[in-house]
């Protein structure tokens, strides 16, 4: 039987938002994500691509007809608002059934539905079955770093004005070496940081200062979205430097740490090595050993 336990509605949004060439929604054998609440609830609205689980005459939860839940690599369950396990409510009863089938933990969303469309009603839906074409276009949204105040992007959704006022992003910062986000001037605020994505590239001289901007502007309750091209490796360099100062991390909490944000950032290594530097600046010493697989 796999563990259960409770996650944040932040690392739902990032597994619903995750993306390759398409979004990672359209493989089958990725997200099992299962409403557990009343049917009546699950057809008035619901959390894009969840399948309402059934009782038997027992009043017994059975698994979801079709999904081979021992496959899928993330198992998510929600109620309406249960937000620990003590509470042995309708989503710790059916995260129990599907423990019994999966190899791989099952959470709960802390705070079930009402929380989750809280904070992303753009990701409700009445839609309930979806073919793989229309799972391999849905939009995807830039992951959340800092739940509410700090999100990582490409460069297609830091110009998209539907996702800038879903998410509230007030604050954009650029690394790119086109100024595609000057026209939008007027509506967020934005730091473009001219750099190109190669190992040769110095992003260090600039970690300072975007790590000032983007604190400045997240103490003022701005929401920042960081972009680069293909929102992997410029971005989630910043992106890393910042989490080392902001949390005060080592290099490795902060690679893990944006790996469960996001599994496909990936800075050059170019940018690893000043990373490694900017360990160095931030702790005093080099604890990190960058050599190690993980890198």
């Amino acid at each position: 039987m796999s563990e259960v336990r409770t996650c944040e509605p932040f690392e739902l949004y990032n597994l619903l938002n995750q993306c390759r060439a398409v979004s990672r929604l359209a493989d089958i054998n990725y997200l099992c994500l299962v409403d557990a609440r009343e049917i009546q609830d699950y057809n008035t609205s619901h959390i894009i691509t969840a399948k309402s689980v059934k009782m038997d005459s027992d009043g017994k939860f059975f698994l979801p007809v079709a999904v081979e839940v021992d496959t899928m690599q993330h198992v998510v369950v929600y109620d309406s608002n249960t937000s620990c396990l003590q509470e042995n409510g309708r989503a710790a009863e059916c995260a129990q059934v599907l423990a019994q089938a999966s190899l791989c933990p099952v959470n709960i969303i802390r705070g079930g539905f009402q929380r989750f469309s809280a904070l992303y009603p753009f990701l409700r839906t009445e839609k309930m079955m979806y073919t793989i074409m229309e799972l391999e276009n849905l939009k995807t949204y830039p992951v959340e770093i800092i739940a509410g105040q700090l999100y990582m992007g490409d460069m297609k959704q830091g110009v998209d004005s539907s996702i800038l006022t879903d998410l509230k992003i007030s604050t954009i910062i650029s690394i790119s070496q086109t100024d595609t986000l000057e026209s939008m001037k007027g509506n967020q605020a934005i730091l473009n940081i001219p750099v190109a994505n190669s190992v040769l590239s110095d992003l260090y001289s600039s970690f300072e200062r975007i790590c000032s901007f983007i604190g400045s502007h997240m103490n003022m309750d701005s929401r920042v979205l960081v972009v680069s091209r293909q929102g992997r490796s410029r971005c989630s360099a910043v992106i890393i430097a910042f989490v080392m100062q902001h949390l005060k991390y080592t290099l490795e909490e902060a690679w893990k740490y944006l790996l469960k944000c996001k599994p496909s950032m990936r800075p050059n290594t170019g940018f690893l090595q000043q990373l490694s530097d900017w360990e160095l600046h931030t702790m005093g010493t080099k604890v990190t050993d960058i050599s190690e697989p993980l890198f």
